[in-house]
């Protein structure tokens, strides 16, 4: 069999590294304000009874409470919607005998925080009883209770207003019914509007860093080793995972084969395919894939081997132990060496 060849071998057998991480990633959460109020005007179509579509005027007042890091609550007190109904429908009411108005209402809206799936919310709402006047705009107002929603990640958040439904009974002035009875609308935003009724960050995106490498290889097969020198670079691409890649300084070892036959090989490595991690605690998790690559092997101080060509058959990977080292210990003292497995 080729030399060229038996060293492709002895390498696929496998790489163990060693890398001790220089630094360790952090994430940094930024308060956020609380007590915000909220003063929203938007316009909707509802139809109505005999008269059909009307647009509606609304204006959604609340005050909000805002967590200042993940997993705190937002909290929602003196939600009032008043809703501006034309003059038409007012004197569509007033043909059937109508004085009075009230009902239920039921509002949509959607929370959308961080990364996280955004969550449809049915806001319930009493409508007040309203005088119905002969002619000209009224505008009932409508008040309900908002239930409270743990945050539980970090980023960008928003409320966003959606459709309504209502439930309404007008009354003749002896409290009967009229003729309607009671009648549902279906109402709808209409286009062209900001929808948005609160937005915030929820504290900050995980800082990217920058990790040291400086560790050995060893193959196993050849009794070699060589230094394993670098940095891993780290960027965020969500609240606990990021993505980045090594790169590493082009290495040498020495071996002998068979024992007695003295050889040399450079190292380089290459990272392969996709770079990732996962923040665990107060440490990090990468996973890098890597191909070792040897542009020249020696023997007996004869070149045997040269180019990219000769290089592991599969990329190598290397998870970290679970072992970890806390923030201000490490920062105290010289990092001690972290296991990697491939």
């Amino acid at each position: 069999m080729p030399l060229r060849a038996n060293v492709r071998m002895l390498l696929a057998a496998g790489l163990i590294v060693l890398i001790t991480a220089g630094c360790l990633l952090f994430v940094a959460v930024r308060s956020a304000a609380a007590g915000t109020p909220v003063d929203k005007k938007l316009s909707f179509t509802c139809p109505f009874p005999l008269i059909g579509l009307q647009k509606l005027d609304v204006n959604i007042k609340a005050d909000f409470e805002v967590p200042t890091a993940p997993g705190g609550t937002l909290t929602t007190s003196g939600l009032t919607i008043t809703v501006t109904v034309p003059d038409k429908a007012a004197r569509g009411l007033n043909l059937v005998g109508a004085t009075t108005i009230e009902g239920t209402a039921a509002a949509g809206v959607t929370l959308a925080n961080g990364d996280a799936n955004p969550l449809p919310v049915r806001i319930p709402l009493n409508v007040a009883k309203t005088d119905l006047p002969p002619s000209g705009t009224f505008s009932p107002v409508a008040t309900g209770s908002v239930p409270t929603i743990t945050l539980a990640k970090p980023g960008k958040t928003t409320l966003t207003v959606g459709d309504f439904t209502t439930r309404l009974t007008p009354k003749k002035a002896d409290g009967s019914f009229t003729g309607l009875g009671s009648f549902t609308s279906d109402c709808t935003l209409d286009p062209g509007q900001d929808p948005v009724l609160l937005s915030f960050e929820l504290g900050d995106k995980p800082a990217g860093h920058r990790y040291a490498v400086a560790g050995k290889t060893g193959v196993k097969a050849l009794g070699a080793s060589a230094p394993l020198t670098g940095t891993f670079d780290l960027s965020p691409t969500a609240a606990t995972v990021f993505s980045g890649g090594p790169v590493f300084d082009k290495a040498h070892a020495d071996f002998r084969l068979f024992g007695f036959l003295p050889g040399s090989a450079d190292l380089e490595f290459v990272a392969d395919g996709a770079q990732g991690g996962d923040l665990t605690g107060t440490g990090f998790v990468a996973r890098p894939r890597f191909t070792t690559v040897l542009p020249l092997v020696t023997l007996v101080g004869m070149p045997v081997s040269t180019g990219p060509s000769c290089r592991t058959s599969a990329p190598s990977t290397a998870e970290r132990a679970p072992a970890t080292v806390s923030p201000w210990r490490r920062a105290a003292r010289s990092p001690a060496p972290t296991r990697w497995r491939r």
